[in-house]
């Protein structure tokens, strides 16, 4: 089959609940030959093992049978390692196999937004470097900092307030910084550095307005204030910190 027939694309599925995909994320995943999920490598070989969040959502639109699990290494830490690569690697040959065996349109799922903070991108260089007539295409999804500013009733961002999205393995001082700004400050990826990031809200005085999500879409969610207990702080967490505001329509 010639690769320029095939396409592979990256649907974003939420957060957590089944209901925040789109109508075309829906689509997409069920015209698709193959429909790919993330799963932690050294859960890869075994078919009893859990699913992941991706593939726990996109079990109540698709057929279990049509999935097919992708393993990477998804709780390495410190950047590239030769654990992240070699489970890159395997999951771009896997995607070909399929390719190689009559898949013509392939879709990956991903939690949140295929463009945002997204294993979906380091799956896509794999496949293109491997076999360039392949066509990747993403389907935009509901991303955490959305769902929780949903949740908690605090408006993302308002008139020219600007908006900074952070991980916290990037370090703190790039949230404190944020932090000293105008705008509103999301963090994702909280976990281990919480008590750093509580004791910055404090110093900056943005602790009372911060809004911590856990377990964003799933049944067990906490929405709240942010305190330091970090007993089943998950990596996932969401932290969401609004801008400062006085007045309805102050920065318009």
């Amino acid at each position: 089959m010639s690769a320029d027939t095939v396409t592979l694309t990256g649907v974003g599925v939420g957060p957590g609940d089944p209901e925040l995909l789109t109508l075309r994320a829906v689509r997409v995943l069920r015209e698709a030959d193959v429909v790919l999920v993330p799963v932690l490598d050294r859960h890869a070989a075994d078919p009893d093992a859990p699913g992941g969040r991706a593939e726990t959502v996109v079990r109540a639109h698709v057929a279990a049978d049509r999935l097919r699990r992708l393993p990477f290494a998804l709780d390495d830490r410190g950047g590239v390692t030769a654990r992240r690569e070699r489970a890159w690697d395997v999951a771009a040959r896997a995607v070909l196999a399929a390719v190689d065996a009559g898949a013509r349109a392939l879709a990956f799922a991903t939690i949140g937004d295929p463009n945002v903070y997204s294993t979906f991108g380091y799956l896509a260089d794999g496949v293109r470097a491997l076999r360039p007539a392949v066509r990747v295409r993403t389907v935009p999804g509901v991303t955490a900092m959305q769902e929780l500013a949903a949740r908690a009733g605090v408006p993302l961002c308002e008139g020219r307030e600007p908006l900074t999205l952070l991980p916290a393995t990037a370090g703190l001082a790039p949230v404190a910084d944020a932090l000293a700004g105008p705008g509103t400050v999301v963090v994702y990826k909280g976990w281990r550095r919480h008590p750093d990031l509580v004791d910055e809200l404090r110093r900056q005085g943005r602790l009372g307005d911060a809004v911590l999500g856990r377990a964003l879409g799933l049944p067990d969610e906490r929405v709240g204030p942010v305190d330091a207990d970090t007993a089943d702080l998950p990596y996932l967490s969401t932290l969401l910190v609004p801008a400062r505001r006085d007045r309805r329509g102050g920065k318009l």
